[in-house]
């Protein structure tokens, strides 16, 4: 076999590749096309009202982890306490902050060491002190040895009252009828459902004052907007589409509501992992399928949590090498469910298209780009399979992206303002040149950090983003 013939398999492999995306894309757009459409037909606004009441309603311990967020928790914390549900509880886990993350809390919110006995359910680093607000009663503070945020996370649950846990980042701004939403479907199904996740938005460009979101707006930084978009085609293309069939694999760590029981029997987030989130909604679906379980884990996307994304290279290339190491540890750590008919559409559907797809995806594309290099160089019939890739590859990130923004539109309309949306667009259709090539070598650089062993999640700077 010649360099030619090596050079024409490899184009049809990548050729074969990206169509089997595009089509695995374009089924799940369609789903979720249709199943928007379905929810926004509904009255809302009387739907959740019942919910408010609280004798039809589930209490939930909103944990909150925190690492050095000095400069946005106390905004989260009035963000928070804004919320419009019946009962609930604060509790911030300080993971051993070298900040004055604790010492701002302290002294906000008039925290005083109480005396408590905490049962221990799954594993964590030893609590050393908890705190009661005099002022609020269902804020606690639980200072803890820095072990990550699933370690906090598992703390929170040890010392958490309620029947339902939500996990939230400290630099989040949540909606008030968030829980109200997100909560619906657990309550309907009569607990059928056992963990339920909201939609994350993008906070730079708003104008927040007190943890409350007052205006919506873009920012100006390219990377900023093209993450909106990025944001908006993955949670309302992908996750709707899987949830629809009970294959989500990820409730975003950012925002999602779980069964306390289910977690506990799980056996809580997993710490050596920096894709906790992930992992533990793998590891409940697969505790339903071995214990033959009809539960189910949705996505629900108009509870809008709002969070910081970062604005430098600098730290989306940390973030995104991190979340494809977690992604691959995810899928490693369960890797028996693939194909294995004791695991049904998960192991069939899910496993294969995370593996193929999301994992493997930045490696063929990275393979794709170099392809297209060398082709304008040899020219023949190289050229002409480049060109097709080209068109291919526009197709499966530019215009799907811009498919998301009118989507956005069409069914939750967040972003007021004509010039805004029409930003958006056009900053889509350019990530075929900048942006997606460049998130794919980030990603593919996280896959060799996974190859060389490294572990760190890598420092993430936040300048908070509430007045």
């Amino acid at each position: 076999m010649n360099l030619q013939d090596i050079g024409v398999y490899f184009s049809w492999f990548i050729l074969i590749y990206m169509l089997v995306v595009i089509s695995f894309y374009s089924i799940v757009m369609l789903i979720s096309v249709i199943q928007l459409r379905k929810e926004y037909r509904l009255n809302r606004e009387k739907s959740f009202g019942d919910y408010a009441e609280e004798i039809y309603t589930k209490p939930i311990s909103i944990i909150v982890p925190a690492f050095n967020e000095e400069a946005g928790i106390v905004h989260s914390i009035r963000s928070l306490l804004s919320i419009n549900y019946p009962v609930f509880e604060i509790i911030v886990v300080n993971d051993g902050s070298s900040d004055k993350t604790m010492d701002v809390l302290i002294e906000q919110y008039d925290m005083k060491e109480i005396k408590k006995v905490i049962r221990r359910q799954v594993n964590s680093k030893p609590i050393k002190k908890v705190y009661q607000s005099q002022i609020l009663p269902n804020l606690f503070l639980v200072d803890k040895d820095n072990g990550g945020k699933a370690d906090a996370l598992n703390a929170g649950l040890n010392f958490s009252h309620y029947p339902y846990v939500c996990s939230l980042d400290g630099d989040s701004v949540l909606e008030r009828d968030a829980f109200l939403k997100v909560m619906k479907p657990i309550i309907e199904s009569n607990e059928e459902v056992i963990a339920s996740g909201g939609s994350i938005r993008i906070a730079n460009g708003c104008e927040i004052r007190n943890g409350e979101v007052l205006k919506i707006g873009l920012a100006k930084n390219p990377l900023v907007i093209m993450q909106v978009i990025e944001y908006l085609r993955a949670f309302l293309m992908g996750r709707i589409g899987l949830s629809r069939h009970n294959l989500l694999l990820i409730i975003s760590g950012a925002f999602g509501v779980f069964s306390k029981h289910w977690v506990v029997q799980a056996g809580g987030y997993r710490s050596d992992t920096v894709g906790e989130d992930m992992e533990l909604v793998v590891r409940i679906h697969r505790l339903l399928k071995e214990t033959r379980q009809k539960k189910r884990i949705v996505y629900v996307p108009d509870p809008v949590c709002w969070t910081e994304v970062p604005e430098s290279t600098k730290y989306l290339k940390r973030q995104r090498r991190r979340w494809h190491r977690g992604l691959f540890e995810s899928l490693w750590i369960h890797r028996k469910l693939t194909f294995n008919p004791k695991y049904g559409l998960i192991g069939f559907v899910s496993f294969p298209y995370f593996w193929i797809v999301e994992f493997l995806g930045p490696i063929v594309e990275l393979s794709g780009y170099i392809y297209i290099v060398i082709s304008l160089f040899a020219g023949g019939i190289y050229l002409e399979f480049a060109i097709l890739i080209f068109l291919l590859s526009c197709l499966y990130g530019s215009i799907f992206s811009a498919f998301a923004i009118l989507l956005e539109e069409w069914s939750l309309r967040k972003y007021p303002r004509i010039t805004d949306l029409l930003k958006l667009f056009l900053y889509s259709l350019t990530e075929t040149i900048w942006y997606r090539p460049l998130t794919v070598f980030w990603r593919c650089q996280g896959i060799w950090q996974m190859i060389r062993g490294e572990r760190g999640w890598g420092e993430m700077k936040r300048k908070g983003v509430s007045r």
